[in-house]
């Protein structure tokens, strides 16, 4: 019996033209929609709405609070004198005189006035789970990392360099790594008592297909809970479409999926496009792809094993451009990979049933750990001619070859600069 082959997305350069028209008028759209936003927002030079605060960063003396408006995002200091905490409503007058169009959609950070805190009609569902997670921890540190993992919240910025010096930064940001071991929680947890209603009630149904769906619907859910963080927004698109592409048989592990996915994120949502978070999601996905492309026909065992080393070393370069935290201790950040896959859904465990802090002893002894850390910066000629050859890399077998001395060459040059 014969294998059918994947069909691709566009079989002619006229399918790929209907593609990208369609695109094109979807974008038209979403920005002519968002400037008439900014156009409201900017006639006056104070302007006043109430919003909520998503998050709460952390500063020496005035904290730094994200709001979200509903018709927008931004950024703004916290007055004296007022205790604020995560999904709080606020009543807020904002200073627009110096805010862009570019600003508008990126998010931007405005001076204030006059923060008054709104009566709160009741606990919202996310400020009781805080509250529940929060209550099982005494360590600070502790509870900042499960409300990172949980609820996609700014870690405190010493656990921040921690995770820095660790090399472990992708593991607490939310992100398609973290969905994917929740798609699998929620499948398997499902499986067994849908089957038996399926099997009584309707056999005739795809039970897979009925699973997968039941799936997105719970992680969309969550996508909305946490306030459609980039890089997990980016996860659960690739999840939806792959879904679609496995039902209509088109090739899902391709460049060309992956940019089409890319594209529709920045289209549907303009702002995305400046989210760095974003981005390093998508170059995640591209060395994942590439990795694939060249390493699928070797020996189970001998891709497991390079697989998280070799994702890790190829996205040093462009991480270390913007981050350039370095210690010899990011070398485990492999072996932290393939732990936390296991660490993270037994304490998702342990905090529904209440017993959170049974692990806190092992963290807190992870976090007095000293790790000497020194700083590194990937020079920018570097990083583009990097970037230009891992394209390359896609269409020629030369290429990658290179790509592999380029990143070996960086990762020693990065750990023997101290």
């Amino acid at each position: 019996m014969h294998n059918i082959q994947p069909i691709k997305i566009a079989n002619s350069k006229r399918d790929w033209l209907y593609i990208a028209l369609i695109i094109l008028s979807i974008l038209i759209i979403n920005i002519s929609y968002e400037y008439k936003k900014f156009k409201d927002f900017s006639n006056d030079e104070l302007y006043i709405t109430n919003g909520k605060i998503i998050q709460i960063y952390p500063k020496k003396y005035n904290d730094i609070l994200k709001i979200d408006t509903g018709n927008f995002t931004f950024f703004t200091t916290s007055t004296k004198g007022i205790y604020l905490k995560i999904e709080d409503n606020i009543n807020i007058y904002i200073n627009t005189s110096k805010i862009t169009f570019i600003k508008f959609i990126q998010g931007f950070y405005t001076t204030s006035f006059n923060i008054r805190k709104l009566k709160p009609s009741k606990p919202s569902v996310k400020q009781y789970l805080l509250n529940y997670i929060n209550n099982q921890h005494q360590n600070k540190n502790i509870t900042s990392l499960f409300n990172a993992l949980f609820f996609a919240l700014p870690i405190d910025k010493e656990l921040r360099d921690m995770c820095s010096t660790f090399g472990v930064s992708h593991l607490i940001a939310i992100s398609g790594f973290h969905l994917g071991i929740l798609s699998m929680l929620i499948y398997w947890l499902l499986y067994f008592p849908y089957s038996i209603i399926q099997n009584k009630y309707f056999p005739y149904r795809n039970k897979k297909f009925d699973l997968l769906v039941l799936t997105s619907i719970l992680l969309f859910a969550y996508l909305i809970f946490v306030n459609i963080v980039p890089s997990l927004l980016r996860a659960f698109v690739m999840f939806i479409v792959g879904i679609y592409f496995l039902r209509t048989n088109i090739k899902l592990i391709s460049f060309s999926t992956l940019a089409l996915i890319v594209i529709l994120i920045t289209v549907f949502v303009p702002k995305l496009f400046f989210s760095i978070s974003l981005w390093f999601s998508v170059s995640g996905v591209f060395y994942i792809f590439l990795f694939l492309k060249y390493f699928h026909n070797r020996h189970k065992v001998i891709v497991f094993i390079l697989f998280n080393i070799w994702i890790y070393l190829s996205m040093n370069p462009i991480i270390h451009f913007f981050f350039g935290t370095t210690s010899l201790a990011q070398l485990y950040s492999p072996l932290f990979t393939v732990g936390f896959t296991i660490f993270y859904p037994v304490e998702l465990f342990l905090h529904l049933v209440g017993y959170g802090n049974i692990l806190d002893y092992f963290i807190e002894k992870w976090l007095d750990l000293e790790i000497i850390s020194y700083h590194v910066s990937t020079p920018i000629f570097i990083l583009i001619g990097y970037i230009v050859v891992s394209f390359l890399s896609i269409i020629y077998k030369q290429a990658f070859i290179l790509l592999n001395i380029f990143l070996l060459s960086f990762n020693i040059w990065l750990y023997m600069h101290q």
